[in-house]
């Protein structure tokens, strides 16, 4: 029964947060989605920072295991790679609480809000930079900085997805993973 109460709190909080964005959301409306007492809410969490972290920390979870999943053995350190990251952009993309946050990062520029899209931001830096790693161990990949690459990797994925498409026509995931293993695995110096 408390677990019940906890976890339909916790879909309550992400229904508003995704609704509302996290400055509009107050402890009264998950309260009210959720169908219980306004302190029931602080039996579980201290404040709305801590609902809204609780709430971020899933949906990263939900990201984690999404690119852990895409991964398949008999494919390429590459193929791999680009199934894992194309996978959590794409679920970040259609994500109602991520849709949210970041209009509420562009629109008002929330703290909070910033704060849980960088701790996104930083889960898939983190996974990246972990499989870039493995890759160099397993001779999968040239020497590199894990870390730089990733970073690179994860703003070229971007820009593909979501810039290039402000005024571009979009391009098809087989496109995307086209581009990026010419700019990032071959290069442009000619042979």
């Amino acid at each position: 029964m408390v677990f019940d109460r906890r976890k339909s709190i916790l879909e309550a909080a992400e229904k508003s947060f995704s609704m509302f964005g996290y400055k509009a959301t107050t402890m009264d409306q998950v309260a009210k989605i959720a169908n219980v007492g306004k302190g029931t809410i602080y039996t579980f969490f201290k404040n709305k920072e801590e609902l809204f972290y609780e709430v971020v920390s899933s949906m990263v979870h939900e990201m984690k295991e999404l690119a852990q999943t895409s991964m398949k053995e008999e494919k390429t350190f590459f193929e791999n790679l680009h199934r894992a990251l194309y996978s959590v952009l794409e679920h970040r993309r259609q994500h109602q609480l991520a849709i949210k946050l970041s209009q509420e990062v562009r629109e008002i520029g929330t703290p909070a809000a910033i704060e849980a899209l960088d701790l996104v931001e930083q889960a898939i830096l983190f996974f990246l930079e972990q499989e870039i790693a493995r890759g160099i161990a397993n001779d999968e990949v040239k020497k590199c900085d894990p870390s730089l690459t990733a970073f690179l990797m994860f703003k070229m994925y971007i820009a593909l997805i979501f810039d290039w498409e402000k005024s571009h026509q979009s391009f098809s995931k087989e496109e995307i993973a086209n581009h990026l293993e010419f700019y990032m695995m071959t290069g442009i110096k000619p042979e």
